[in-house]
C-alpha cells in the first residue's frame, strides 16, 4: 500500500542541509511586512531575466544581497557593490554558497567601477541618491559598462510616494516620476526603455499608474557634450 507520508519523509531525508540565514534589513521586513520579500524577489528575477547570458555584470547597492543570487543564477559573474562594509563582511560569510558572487566596496559616486562590466543594475538605490550627487553618479555609472552595456534602473515611482512607508519617505531623497526617470538616463545613453511594475507584474502600460519604475539604459555616450 502506498504511503504519502513516508514518501515525502524520505524525500525530505534527502535535502542538502543549507545553513541560510537572512540579511538584517530583510529579516526586518519578512517580520514586518513579509509581502515585501515577494515584491523584492520579482524585481531581482526581472534584473535577471534582462540580464541572462552577461558575462560580468555588477550590482550597485546590493545591501543585504538578498536578491543577488536570484540574478547570479543567469550571468557569469556577479560583483555586488555596496557603501556599506559592514554589511559587505556579513554578505560574503552568509553568500558563501554562491561561487560566482564576489563583494566589493565601491562608491558610484566617487568614481567608475573597473573594470568595465557588460551590464551594471541597481535595484531601490537612486532614490537615496540626492539631487546632487547624481551628475557624477550618474556619469561613473555609465562609464562603469563597455560601449554597448546595459544599465538597469529600478526605483519606486513618485506617484506611489503617498503609500510609502514612513522610513522610506525619510530615507527616499530622489524619487523621480517615469518622464524624470527617462529624462535622467537619456543624458548618459543612446537608448533608454521605460516600463513599470506593479506588485510582482512588469508592463508597458501608463507609467503614472504605476507603483514602481525601470529604466532600461543601453550604450552609454562617450565624451558628454
Amino acid at each position: 500500500m502506498n504511503d504519502s507520508k513516508h514518501l515525502w519523509l524520505s524525500l525530505r531525508a534527502g535535502l542538502t542541509h543549507y545553513d541560510v540565514r537572512l540579511g538584517t534589513a530583510t529579516a526586518q521586513g519578512y517580520v514586518g511586512d513579509p509581502r515585501m520579500v515577494a515584491f523584492v524577489a520579482s524585481r531581482y528575477k526581472f534584473c535577471a531575466k534582462m540580464l541572462e547570458g552577461m558575462g560580468s555584470v555588477v550590482e550597485i547597492g546590493c545591501g543585504d544581497a538578498f536578491g543577488s543570487p536570484i540574478v547570479a543564477q543567469s550571468v557569469g559573474a556577479l560583483t555586488c557593490t555596496d557603501i556599506d562594509e559592514e554589511t559587505l563582511v556579513d554578505n560574503r560569510e552568509r553568500c558563501r554558497f554562491f561561487p560566482n558572487m564576489s563583494f566589493k566596496y565601491h562608491d558610484f559616486r566617487a568614481h567608475p567601477f573597473s573594470p568595465k562590466a557588460d551590464a551594471v543594475y541597481l535595484v531601490d538605490v537612486i532614490e537615496h541618491v540626492f539631487p546632487e550627487e547624481m551628475p557624477a553618479f550618474m556619469t561613473n555609472l555609465a562609464a562603469s559598462v563597455r560601449e554597448h552595456g546595459i544599465v538597469l534602473i529600478g526605483t519606486p515611482n513618485k506617484t506611489s510616494e503617498q503609500y510609502a512607508s514612513e522610513n522610506s519617505k525619510i530615507g527616499d531623497v530622489n524619487v523621480m516620476t517615469g518622464k524624470d526617470l527617462r529624462a535622467a538616463c537619456a543624458r548618459y545613453f543612446h537608448n533608454v526603455f521605460m516600463f513599470g511594475m506593479n506588485d510582482e507584474v512588469v508592463h508597458t502600460g501608463y507609467l503614472p499608474m504605476a507603483h514602481y519604475l525601470w529604466a532600461l539604459c543601453v550604450a552609454p555616450f562617450g565624451k558628454r557634450d
